[in-house]
């Protein structure tokens, strides 16, 4: 007699095949890129290992910077490691910055299996090079600094990779509330990669890069078992990467729209999209120059704050290290909040710019207050992550996936890759700067510090206020439509006067803009190309 099915069995039978799959690509996305966050974070944890006082280790459990017993691990034992580890961190990110514009070309041209999985592969091999720095007693500067650039280069093959995969798979209908959680990978990874690291930071401290480094490599093997990069390569139905509203219109889409998309036909295949292409797509430019300042409060963070609270808040290493995971902890909660909240409002760029208005002085408050006990510590270094990091996530996914489809590419979703590689690769150029600046900034005080944060951050709001006078006007023009104020109007459907649908930001700021346009309420130079 045979027996039944397994449970587990009969209940992957049960979920629809499309569904089946798109779980699986999710989850594997979001271990691949937790665990490329989860190899970058281990340098932040060790830097007050590096350059250790060791009057920690006896008399003084406060770890007196005044000291002059030192027990620190050259090169990074002089006056001036601070700079020294800025340009530990400036070597990563630059790569990083430079490798990412490149990175999104090559996404768009290669298998994005084999080139997610071969760079998850070199970038296990040089984050645990980093490591073995320690059991081969290298003490050479220029070691540390090529393993860095090397890493940088091949973590650029991840963000590409992971949102073009998601974004193949997903429609625009809820992309916020969806990307807001999978984005939380970023913070998981840097959570366990702080975690990690602090298990061995005070004994061995190149296991805390070594064992990151095996974990990204194993990740990088599994999706190249188990990735799937297009729905139609398994025989699902794509998402729809166009607006429900405008299929349902018999005006907007005439007999020959409808059979030029008519899915029985095969569609002809496209060519990527060109750099300078990418580029012209509306809100491209404003997103990717608000990311740079963004990125660069967030990667400040994500480098120098355990360093910040080893000096000011006066804990041990590992303590520093678990303490600074509440800003990650923060950033998750921040990131759904913000694509929660696009969602439902369809103001991607108003999200984010009141959520960089209201960081300003809550960073201010955490350089003053943050450290007055350790709820208060706890409790803005959650918010300040959240304001900080929502921003951050929602730009580069949902934001990157919406204009990576957008309207003008005529359903060539081959400009998704590129179009991230550029958002993210410009906001990686903040990044670089963030941990540099610091690093320079920091001798003279950290307040110092801090007020360099607040600006960039209120630059990044500044660099979003054309795109958000435009989703405010949407707004206005949805909601006197809806009162019937346009009546007399002749127009084509305004699809930002239905909650929730499945219209990209983009969509909807052309179709109100039109209809603004009509009424007087703008120019035709505010509003090129939309009648």
């Amino acid at each position: 007699m045979r027996a039944a099915l397994a449970p587990g069995v009969r209940l992957l039978r049960a979920v629809p095949r499309d569904s089946r799959y798109r779980g699986l690509t999710l989850v594997l996305t979001f271990l691949s890129y937790t665990s490329y966050h989860l190899s970058r974070k281990p340098i932040s944890i060790v830097k007050s290992q590096l350059h250790l006082n060791c009057s920690a280790l006896g008399t003084n459990p406060h770890n007196d910077s005044n000291s002059t017993t030192w027990c620190s691990w050259a090169p990074f034992d002089q006056d001036n490691y601070k700079e020294l580890f800025g340009a530990l961190d400036n070597a990563f990110l630059v790569a990083y910055a430079i490798g990412m514009f490149i990175s999104g070309i090559f996404g768009e041209r290669l298998p994005l299996r084999y080139y997610l999985s071969g760079g998850m592969l070199l970038s296990g091999i040089f984050t645990a090079l980093f490591g073995f720095g320690y059991f081969l007693n290298i003490h050479v500067l220029w070691y540390y600094i090529i393993v860095q650039v090397c890493n940088g280069l091949a973590q650029t093959t991840g963000w590409p990779s992971v949102v073009a995969c998601v974004g193949n798979w997903f429609g625009k209908g809820k992309r916020g509330l969806i990307m807001g959680i999978w984005n939380s990978h970023t913070s998981v990874g840097n959570i366990l990669g702080s975690l990690i690291a602090g298990a061995w930071v005070s004994s061995e401290w190149g296991l805390s890069f070594i064992v990151p480094g095996i974990i990204i490599a194993a990740v990088g093997i599994v999706c190249f078992f188990f990735l799937v990069e297009h729905p139609e390569d398994v025989g699902c139905n794509p998402p729809l990467q166009h607006d429900a509203s405008d299929e349902k219109d018999p005006e907007g889409v005439t007999s020959e729209d409808r059979s030029s998309t008519d899915p029985k036909e095969p569609a002809e295949e496209l060519e990527a999209i060109s750099f300078l292409g990418a580029l012209r797509i509306p809100g491209v430019v404003e997103f990717s120059l608000c990311l740079l300042f963004a990125k660069l409060v967030s990667y400040t963070f994500l480098y120098w704050l355990p360093l910040y609270i080893v000096n000011v808040a006066h804990f041990g290493a590992k303590e520093a290290g678990d303490l600074s995971t509440l800003f990650d902890v923060g950033g998750i909660l921040g990131g759904i909040f913000a694509g929660l909240i696009s969602d439902y409002t369809g103001g991607r760029a108003t999200t984010c710019c009141v959520m960089l208005v209201v960081a300003a002085p809550m960073l201010f408050l955490y350089n003053h207050v943050g450290q007055n006990g350790i709820g208060t510590s706890i409790a803005m270094l959650i918010v300040c992550g959240a304001l900080v990091n929502g921003p951050y996530a929602l730009i580069t996914t949902a934001v990157s996936a919406d204009l990576g489809t957008h309207e003008s590419l005529k359903g060539n979703a081959r400009a998704l890759s590129t179009v991230t590689a550029i958002i993210d690769g410009t906001g990686s150029v903040g990044a670089a700067l963030g941990p540099l600046l610091a690093g320079l900034i920091s001798p003279t005080g950290w307040n110092n510090v801090f007020y360099m944060l607040i600006a960039a951050d209120v630059l990044a709001c500044l660099l979003l206020a054309r795109v958000v006078v435009k989703e405010v006007r949407a707004w206005y023009g949805c909601m006197a439509r809806k009162r019937g104020g346009f009546q007399h109007l002749p127009s084509r459907p305004v699809t930002a006067c239905v909650r929730r649908s499945n219209t990209s930001p983009s969509a909807i700021l052309e179709g109100e803009l039109n209809y603004l346009w009509q009424s007087g309420q703008t120019t035709e130079s505010e509003a090129p190309g939309l009648v």
